[in-house]
């Protein structure tokens, strides 16, 4: 089937790139699609075919599902791979794409819909035996009820958008006071962000760690879990660290973790790459957060570890190839890698700042990785998310690891905007990180101490 496989990236920069680089080493013939603010795209010509699919606000293009099918037509393209945002985790164009005749790859489209819809993950975690915290259904629109649901739940909580992801609607509430408007605010979010107002309450968790485990199926209903992640260093709910494995967790609690999540997906039988998140409180105790049904951001810290590929091993088992054939049987993590994101923000107080990168000099070294859709001269617009490049290291231990990543983040130099790398190394270098005692915010107030003392 791979020899008669074209298939189109509908996706742009660092991931585009790296699928678009699988596929070359797949010897699978690739489509790369563009708006106008990506026109001048260094990956656009690592491709066999480059298509402009509109204008730059993603609605016109990345998010343009006539343009891609359209795109698909022109070039002979016959499978899709969304990559991640965009479209990846939207199971009506799934579908679409499934009923035109072509190969999605990714999770069939009734995993889509299950796992992102926030509550109705929740019902699946519970039924398959996932630890999970305190949280309601969908609220009603009456105060009155949703008040009583919270006191059932208790407070600290958290209110949540029920569809979409990236930390994007997500508002704590700290006590009754402030549950009302914090709804009123989130409704309004998700509407805006998701197209959807529902939303849900959950118990706040204080101070937890992020761990999620990377896991993977084939259509025969095998099922892999290939250990775990810590994506505890986040701004706004969104994460910049990343690493693996998780420093300073029991490896049995997490080989029970693995297990499970294996036992669950298998009843089901979950058939691409996907990512269960889950939280872990101070007292050593799982809970189940989300399930993300797609090729994860931070999924190059898993391959560094594991010496696996694991965007080929996506696009081998949507070809109809059994997992035990795409990997080997007796993986175990070797050495330590983390990840850091370089966004286009400041890094004081982490907002946008777009512009035309005037130098990009990204770090080269041994045990280095970069992945990044950008080259000097291009302009970094208001209209997607200002991920610049992920700069990844692999080292025989953390310490190593975390020494190595300091001094290529030191090296990278990026002029014409500002960017998150001063941020990103003084969280690396505190005491809390080195220590391995992270958790979700650390980040936020390793920056903001640094502001006190600059002020």
């Amino acid at each position: 089937m791979m020899k008669s496989t074209k298939i189109l990236v509908a996706n742009r920069s660092a991931v585009a790139a790296r699928v678009i680089r699988a596929l070359k080493e797949l010897g699978i013939p690739s489509v790369a699609v563009y708006s106008e603010a990506d026109k001048n795209a260094p990956y656009l010509n690592q491709a066999d075919d480059a298509v402009f699919i509109g204008d730059s606000p993603a609605a016109k293009s990345y998010l343009n599902e006539d343009a891609l099918f359209e795109a698909m037509t022109r070039t002979g393209a016959t499978a899709l791979h969304p990559g991640y945002g965009f479209l990846s985790e939207n199971p009506i164009f799934a579908q679409k794409v499934i009923d035109a005749g072509h190969v999605f790859v990714g999770p069939s489209p009734q995993w889509i819909e299950k796992m992102g819809h926030k509550t109705q993950a929740r019902d699946f975690a519970k039924s398959v035996g996932w630890p999970i915290g305190s949280g309601s259904e969908l609220l009603p629109d009456d105060d009155q009820l949703v008040i009583e649901m919270a006191r059932s739940i208790g407070y600290p909580l958290i209110v949540k958008p029920a569809e979409g992801g990236g930390g994007i609607g997500m508002l704590v509430a700290q006590n009754e006071d402030k549950l009302l408007s914090a709804i009123e605010r989130a409704r309004s979010m998700a509407k805006r962000g998701f197209g959807s107002d529902a939303l849900y309450l959950e118990s706040l968790c204080l101070k937890p760690r992020h761990i999620e485990f990377q896991v993977i199926g084939d259509q025969y209903g095998d099922i892999r879990v290939l250990f775990e992640r810590d994506c505890s260093i986040q701004r706004r709910h969104q994460k910049i660290i990343e690493e693996a494995i998780a420093p300073g967790i029991d490896r049995s609690l997490i080989q029970v973790q693995c297990e499970g999540i294996a036992r669950g997906l298998r009843t089901l039988g979950y058939d691409s790459l996907g990512t269960v998140e889950m939280l872990y409180d101070t007292a050593g105790h799982f809970r189940f957060l989300e399930m993300n049904t797609r090729l994860q951001v931070e999924h190059g810290v898993t391959e560094e570890v594991l010496g696996i590929d694991l965007v080929q091993s996506q696009i081998r088992i949507a070809l109809g190839e059994r997992l035990k054939d795409v990997l080997p049987d007796d993986l175990s993590p070797q050495g330590h890698s983390i990840q850091a994101r370089i966004y286009a923000e400041d890094s004081k107080r982490f907002y946008p700042s777009p512009g035309k990168l005037q130098a990009f000099e990204m770090p080269v070294g041994k045990n280095i990785r970069v992945e990044t859709g950008y080259c000097v001269g291009m302009d970094v617009t208001q209209y997607y998310d200002p991920l610049l490049a992920k700069v990844i290291v692999h080292a025989p231990n953390r310490s190593q690891a975390i020494t190595q990543l300091i001094a290529a983040l030191r090296q990278t130099r990026i002029e014409g905007l500002s960017t998150n790398i001063e941020a990103l190394i003084q969280i690396i270098q505190s005491e809390h990180f080195t220590s391995g005692n992270v958790h979700t915010d650390l980040a936020m107030e390793v920056v903001q101490q640094a502001n006190r003392k600059r002020a």
